[in-house]
């Protein structure tokens, strides 16, 4: 089944592109949530108007995910947590952890955007990537220390 999204899909493609997806999946999910219409001469004539406003937007937001991107790329962040025997962490350091120390360093980002492959469960360095926008993504190093009796609370 053809469909135009009416959105960037990662998965997918971006807004304004013609894909083929199974009929369930355009039926059941992208058409009832709007995020695509199917290929009809109307929606054909509809897109060409449309082209140059969503090139513009594509734009502005390739624009905005390398401004953020800048703003990561390099940051180191040390994040501090309690530590056991051998240098193994009571629970992990989560995605969480790692937007609320970005967010203490200046840079707003979303949680659900930083890729973790696996739970950081030791002390180290982890080079971590962050997703910025649609194909953009930047490395955050990860300072995992020990937490000092200073710091605990």
């Amino acid at each position: 089944m053809e469909i135009i999204l009416k959105e960037t899909i990662e998965t997918l493609g971006q807004e304004g592109e013609i894909v083929k997806v199974k009929p369930g999946y355009a039926r059941n999910f992208l058409i009832p949530r709007q995020k695509a219409v199917l290929v009809s001469k109307a929606s054909l004539a509809r897109l060409d108007k449309e082209k140059q406003a969503i090139a513009t937007r594509l734009a502005e937001q390739k624009k905005q995910a390398e401004g953020l991107a800048a703003q990561l790329e390099g940051k180191v962040v040390a994040i501090a947590k309690r530590v056991g025997d051998e240098n193994r962490l009571f629970g992990s350091v989560t995605s969480s952890d790692i937007a609320a120390a970005l967010q203490a360093a200046g840079v707003t980002v979303d949680k659900k955007t930083i890729v973790l492959q696996d739970a950081i469960k030791a002390i180290g360095e982890y080079k971590v990537p962050v997703k910025t926008g649609y194909q953009t993504t930047a490395n955050v190093l990860i300072q995992v220390v020990p937490e000092t009796v200073g710091d605990a609370q």
